[in-house]
């Protein structure tokens, strides 16, 4: 007796899968139904941008395995989000990946909707051998500096992850008082998987932190802006006059305290 044709529910199912065995392919193939040979081709479509994905997040690891490769196997990226705004602290989060992970559609933070950071967070969090997030306070900023703060929090973050790392990638900002090897990469957080993974885990912390604020002090619109100067967000601080997580060392908002003294 000839074998029973699948029905195309069969096939949905089959070559929804990400991995089958080439027979279903060719299976398909050869049906006489478009629809069958339409699923196919879209599993085909679907593979290469999987493959593609992977060669991405490789060419992502090429610093990590740079490090790897002279003898320091536990590699934490370091990342910060908000230096920018006029509210609110700075965050910097830090991250050490293990050497086999495949984490899909990591990248800039700056570069991914909310959305996509909320689900890659959780992956983040999920995949990390160990993780860190800091958050450096508004008096801590004004007190320091921006860049001094950051430098600081980027210290905390690494001494306070669970798991030591032997090497250290950073964005941007070099930390010459580390005492682990460590290179500073500028837009490090589009070249390696461990500073974006850290991005990420330090903005999606720092934006949530900032909607908290906004149940607090919500004449600022905070849950929408996240503290950056915004039109909106000017006008609310002249209006009102800054909080108690207002930066006081930034403009305009200097200016509009001394204005009121």
């Amino acid at each position: 007796m000839a074998n029973k044709k699948r029905t195309i529910a069969e096939y949905k199912l089959l070559l929804g899968q990400d991995n089958i065995d080439e027979s279903i392919l060719a299976e398909a193939d050869g049906d006489e139904r478009a629809s069958v040979r339409q699923l196919a081709d879209k599993w085909r479509t679907r593979k290469a941008k999987r493959e593609a994905e992977k060669s991405r997040f490789c060419e992502m690891l090429c610093y990590e395995e740079a490090f790897r490769q002279e003898g320091y196997q536990v590699v934490a990226g370091i990342d910060e989000a908000g230096r920018g705004p006029l509210a609110g602290p700075v965050s910097i989060g830090a991250c050490i990946l293990p050497p086999d992970c495949f984490i899909e559609k990591l990248n800039d933070s700056k570069k991914l909707s909310e959305k996509q950071r909320d689900i890659l967070y959780d992956k983040i969090i999920e995949c990390a051998i160990a993780w860190k997030v800091v958050f450096v306070s508004e008096e801590d900023i004004d007190r320091k500096n921006i860049y001094q703060a950051t430098v600081d929090g980027m210290y905390q973050a690494v001494t306070e992850l669970s798991v030591t790392p032997d090497a250290v990638l950073i964005d941007a900002v070099p930390l010459p008082k580390l005492s682990q090897p460590s290179h500073s990469l500028i837009k490090g957080d589009q070249k390696s998987a461990s500073i974006a993974a850290a991005s990420i885990l330090a903005k999606v912390s720092r934006d949530r932190l900032m909607e908290e604020y906004d149940r607090i002090y919500p004449q600022y619109g905070f849950a929408k802006h996240k503290g950056y100067g915004t039109a909106e967000h000017v006008a609310a601080i002249h209006k009102h006059g800054p909080c108690p997580i207002h930066r006081k060392t930034f403009e305009p908002i200097t200016s509009i305290l001394r204005e009121k003294s």
